[in-house]
């Protein structure tokens, strides 16, 4: 019976926690994102301010939040509509890396953001509640919303969500670990 409880209060708690995570100011503090670069630069420390997290989005731009399990580092990435992104904490070592994804990836992420079909994906939109516990938890904040999933057993993947997903996380640092 403890067991059926553990789901009722996970998605209360996962839902304060992103709340938490999604307060902060534009993840590019100043820099100017639509200066591309070739290739990722050297990784750099972290600065020593509090951490800045995206909560909203343009049209054609996509944050996404990860972390494994309750405890585990935020990693998030933010791409800006010309393929230019910026990852803070990729590999949970606190190293902020940036590059440019390569221009067939940055159109077909574009058509993919740009698909009507995404609007039905999001949170609101499924009603989505989180089932799993310590299980990496990947969040895509994009202009038709917030868009989470987990890595579990019997989870379904949306179908357009799940490929821009797995194109953030193949052609960028953050990598799914699970």
């Amino acid at each position: 019976m403890l067991r059926r409880a553990h789901p009722r209060l996970l998605s209360p708690l996962l839902a304060v926690a992103l709340v938490g995570a999604l307060t902060g100011c534009s993840l590019f503090d100043g820099d100017k994102p639509g200066t591309p670069q070739a290739q990722p630069s050297a990784p750099a420390a972290g600065g020593g301010s509090q951490r800045e997290i995206p909560t909203t989005v343009a049209a054609g731009q996509v944050s996404l939040l990860q972390r494994l399990g309750a405890d585990g580092p935020l990693r998030t990435l933010s791409v800006e509509r010309d393929g230019a992104w910026q990852c803070l904490d990729c590999a949970g070592d606190g190293v902020t890396s940036r590059g440019t994804l390569a221009p067939e990836l940055t159109e077909r992420l574009q058509v993919l953001l740009a698909n009507p079909g995404l609007a039905a994906e999001t949170d609101q939109a499924r009603k989505y509640r989180s089932t799993c516990i310590d299980a990496l938890t990947s969040s895509l904040l994009t202009s038709s919303g917030l868009i989470t999933s987990q890595d579990c057993p019997g989870e379904e993947r949306t179908p357009v969500a799940g490929e821009i997903l797995l194109l953030l996380t193949q052609a960028t640092p953050a990598e799914v670990k699970g």
